[in-house]
């Protein structure tokens, strides 16, 4: 029949294709496109070879792998190391049985060997009279390349086998990868030496193995699995691959413990679903289950066609990597006020769902991945981990790409954006803006803040989700009607939350201060400003230079309640809770802020304190001067531990630091109020 050109054209492009994507993953290791995406390729050829007779004895779908390197010796497998057909659900892994069934004549149940499909580098190891003599890649499958010397530095691999009398010769075929603990371990080291992060295991094992200096490969702490046998001489084997695995092991080759024998299909698919289910809790990457004939005689009576056995399967998992592009990134302001850069995607199916936004964590990330709008990307979701953005493939990139620029204001309520500590960005509005809206009256709403008891999480949710409250000036204008109607309110609850808020205005300038949610301005340096200032006014007026006169505050803090008090609407909801009834006893300030007793002294409290609430403890110890710290250090002037005291006291009895019990605190407090 007559081939359509567009057909024509389309086969030639995807040869194209996939050779050069053979060679960027098995000869350069830098592969630009996850497996997935190369699985499309190929399956996407064969059906168009298939269906239009177009098939070459030189098409890709007829190579099982890439070429060698040059710069390695090559070397040729006796037996040839093929590769695998593939599955991806259950009916086609039935009809793989069926076809084994169909071919040896026999409708029987048939035993497997069920093992996880290792996301690592296929090798051959040949062993002489028990010696490693020889490694080698797979290379396309009949040509690999020698790596003895990389081989050789992996721990896991036996220089010489535990066997009294060793087989002449056997050739050992395995997957070599890089554990996720390692991965991690060397990354942090990377990170550490200010060199390159590595992207993923598979990638930095391949590297690894074709490193021309072992002491390179040596770094990496790779790892081996055993997954079948090659050639033998001078020794028989069993015929069952699980018996031929306990002899592997027996003679201190590494086999992997979550192989197993099952009967039937359908007991390997209860295996893969298992496996599945485990696949973020196992210390190695894998892509899926590999399914084989546990009876070696039966695996040679099946045969195998040109590229692959057919007595043996690749299960596959839901990909974890696929490409796709950026169509744009937002920045969102997260309940605390970071700003955040997501990127929105094409949306691609990865991990077991579809993916069409994802998070950047911050511009530095920008950065270090050197991301534009318009770039192809590789996107990672492994298991129910975040989507990642991993790598920019740049040669499937937009020409016109747009750079990625962080918004000069807030994105919610346009106020002054501010560095927050090395790589994130943060509003600085804080309680008026309408993103931070839920946190900020939860937290003015808090025991240790304004302290209105009902004012609870679930129930701030509820009154802002309502419309009922637009921050927190509005909490003094809740009526007991509205709120009746709420669900699992009513009336008496409504009549109790309408008295804590009516109690709650009547509080005291560190807790008002330390209600407003003012960045880094916790409970004791509340206190210190309103001992310091005794007045809200004089602190909004204060300037830098006579804020960091105030014990604790440096130019950081300073520099976040100048901006707090410099926003004309934090200024004009403050004028608005006040007109609502929100009072506050006056304070007398101390002239000589020096002349408190406890000055430049840090406590700790710790166990339970009797006599005194510890906030009123921790209140009486601020005014005195002193510092209250959540734990024990050397820096630690006095502990007061009250009964059921444990690790803080033992520490300071450890470092002979100052211990007093709640009767010579009381005491203390006494003798210096005086």
């Amino acid at each position: 029949m007559a081939v359509p050109d567009k057909i024509t054209q389309e086969v030639s492009e995807l040869r194209a294709q996939i050779e050069t994507h053979n060679r960027l993953y098995h000869a350069l290791d830098s592969p630009e496109i996850p497996d997935a995406d190369y699985d499309v390729l190929v399956a996407r050829l064969e059906l168009l070879e298939d269906q239009y007779d177009l098939l070459i004895p030189s098409s890709p779908t007829q190579r099982i792998g890439g070429e060698a390197l040059s710069q390695f010796t090559q070397l040729t497998h006796v037996m040839p190391m093929l590769s695998l057909d593939k599955v991806s659900n259950e009916k086609d892994l039935a009809d793989f049985e069926l076809r084994l069934q169909k071919r040896l004549g026999d409708d029987g149940e048939l035993e497997y060997s069920c093992e996880p499909k290792v996301d690592g580098v296929a090798v051959s190891l040949l062993y002489r009279g028990g010696v490693l003599q020889r490694g080698a890649t797979r290379g396309d499958g009949v040509t690999g390349e020698d790596i003895t010397h990389n081989v050789k530095t992996i721990p896991s691999i036996p220089l010489q086998l535990e066997i009294a009398a060793a087989p002449a010769l056997i050739e050992i075929r395995g997957e070599i990868f890089l554990g996720k603990k390692g991965f991690a371990r060397l990354n942090r080291r990377a990170e550490e030496e200010g060199s390159k992060i590595f992207v993923n295991p598979r990638n930095t094992a391949a590297g690894a193995l074709r490193q021309l200096d072992p002491r390179h490969t040596a770094r990496v702490p790779l790892q081996m699995y055993c997954y079948s046998v090659g050639i033998f001489e001078g020794l028989a084997l069993p015929d069952q691959l699980g018996e031929i695995f306990k002899l592997l092991a027996s003679w201190g080759l590494p086999v992997n413990p979550d192989i197993s024998t099952r009967v039937g299909i359908e007991a390997c698919q209860t295996y893969c679903t298992e496996l599945l289910a485990r696949r973020d809790s196992l210390e190695y990457e894998i892509d899926g289950a590999v399914i084989k004939i546990d009876n070696l005689v039966t695996q040679r009576r099946l045969g195998s066609n040109a590229r692959t056995p057919r007595w043996a399967m690749a299960f596959k998992f839901p990909a974890e990597e696929k490409t796709t592009r950026v169509l744009d990134v937002e920045f969102q302001v997260g309940r605390t006020g970071t700003i955040t850069p997501v990127a929105r995607l094409e949306p691609v199916f990865v991990g077991g769902v579809t993916v069409s936004n994802t998070t950047l964590h911050n511009m530095d990330e920008i950065e270090r991945l050197g991301l534009s709008i318009g770039d192809t990307v590789i996107v990672r979701r492994a298991g129910d981990v975040i989507p990642k953005i991993v790598k920019v493939v740049r040669s499937r990139s937009q020409k016109n790409r747009k750079k990625i620029r962080l918004p000069e204001a807030c994105p919610a309520c346009g106020s002054a954006i501010e560095k927050d500590g090395e790589v994130f960005y943060k509003c600085s509005a804080g309680i008026i803006c309408p993103a931070q809206r839920k946190e900020s009256i939860k937290h003015f709403a808090s025991r240790t803040a304004m302290d209105i008891e009902g004012l609870g999480s679930k129930l701030v949710e509820q009154l802002v989700d309502e419309g009922m409250i637009g921050n927190v000036a509005d909490i003094f204008l809740l009526g007991i009607e509205r709120l009746a109607d709420l669900e699992r309110m009513g009336n008496k609850s409504a009549d109790n939350l309408i008295a804590a808020i009516d109690k709650s205005k009547q509080t005291t300038l560190p807790r008002f201060l330390f209600a407003l949610g003012i960045r880094e301005v916790g409970a004791a340096t509340a206190q210190q400003l309103a001992m310091y200032y005794g007045d809200i006014g004089q602190i909004a007026a204060a300037d830098a230079e006579s804020l960091e006169r105030v014990p604790d505050i440096g130019p950081i803090v300073a520099a976040h309640i100048r901006t707090f008090f410099e926003n004309p609407e934090n200024l004009a909801l403050i004028k608005a809770l006040q007109d609502y009834g929100v009072r506050w006893p006056e304070i007398a300030v101390d002239a000589n802020a020096q002349a408190r007793p406890l000055l430049g002294k840090t406590y700790v409290l710790t166990g339970t304190l009797q006599q005194m609430p510890r906030d009123e403890a921790k209140r009486r110890l601020l005014a005195l001067g002193a510092k209250v710290a959540g734990s024990v250090s050397k820096n630690t002037d006095c502990v007061v531990a009250g009964p059921g005291a444990g690790s803080k006291l033992m520490k300071a009895e450890a470092l002979a630091i100052k211990v007093i019990d709640e009767g010579e605190f009381l005491a203390l407090l006494d003798a210096l109020s005086q």
